[in-house]
């Protein structure tokens, strides 16, 4: 069956991805327009007809901004708890009511083989979760958009063979930043957004040794540079003995304007 996944796009700019068997293909949030989803999707060789469902992680722009329009167009199921559901009325008007289904955080669902968990995190919306992926025994987890990397989040995404791993912004920057100190404040907070050091911290929390690559992910433009999250997250990683060797790829980008290549879970090299 296989379990393959491409980030169509990964930051407070917008957020999407699609993970993919070769039974089902779903689209993780839809944090872009219907048009740039369109276009990110088929430079990856994706038709958006090919989608079978859209899975919604919160109601937060950055993750439903052109869920309404896509999913009306491909007249698309949508699956959202039902406070997240009521939560993002206004974007989801006009979607049939056939497609609105509801997923229970901490429920399972099964699309063609593909099984998909929901677990629930910590950050400023109505009842946010993530998702893992399991296929042929492989797993992949998303944890982005919380506050803090909780007992219960480890529990749900322990074993993973490849994570998409929020690292937001460094601490110093964000400090520093243009921001207003109320928004300042709730990003730092538990219901904000991870640090690169508490990414880190998580990653060394998390890691067994199925873990094959790790993506760093939901970047800010602002507070946050590609090199300065790795870095940092290397020397967390190096101050709780898990040193890394220079060859490996397991820390993985992201970007908020470009997709990233597929990667198939099942593998140890990408490609």
């Amino acid at each position: 069956m296989g379990l393959r996944f491409t980030i169509l796009a990964s930051g407070s700019t917008g957020n999407a991805a699609i993970v993919r068997t070769d039974e089902a293909t779903l689209l993780i949030d839809a944090g872009l327009s219907a048009r740039k989803l369109e276009e990110r999707m088929r430079e990856r060789g994706i038709q958006p007809a090919d989608i079978d469902a859209v899975l919604v992680t919160h109601e937060h722009a950055d993750h439903v901004s052109g869920l309404g329009a896509f999913a009306r167009k491909y007249n698309l199921p949508v699956y959202a708890n039902e406070a997240t559901w009521a939560a993002m009325e206004r974007q989801t008007a006009g979607i049939a009511d056939a497609n609105r289904k509801t997923f229970a955080t901490g429920g399972e669902i099964e699309f063609g083989g593909l099984i998909v968990r929901s677990y629930p995190v910590s950050h400023d919306a109505a009842e946010p979760v993530g998702y893992c992926f399991i296929a042929d025994g492989y797993k992949l987890s998303f944890v982005t958009d919380l506050g803090y990397f909780s007992g219960k989040v480890k529990e749900a995404v322990i074993d993973s063979d490849v994570v998409v791993l929020e690292a937001n912004h460094d601490v110093e920057m964000l400090r520093m930043g243009r921001y207003p100190w109320n928004v300042k404040r709730r990003i730092l907070s538990d219901v904000g957004h991870l640090s690169n050091e508490a990414a880190g911290e998580a990653l060394a929390e998390l890691m067994t040794d199925r873990t094959k690559r790790v993506y760093l992910a939901h970047l800010s433009l602002d507070h946050n540079m590609q090199e300065l999250a790795r870095m940092t997250v290397e020397s967390v990683l190096e101050s709780r003995g898990i040193i890394l060797k220079k060859e490996s790829n397991l820390l993985q980008p992201t970007w908020h304007d470009r997709a990233t290549p597929w990667d198939d879970v099942t593998k140890r090299v990408i490609g």
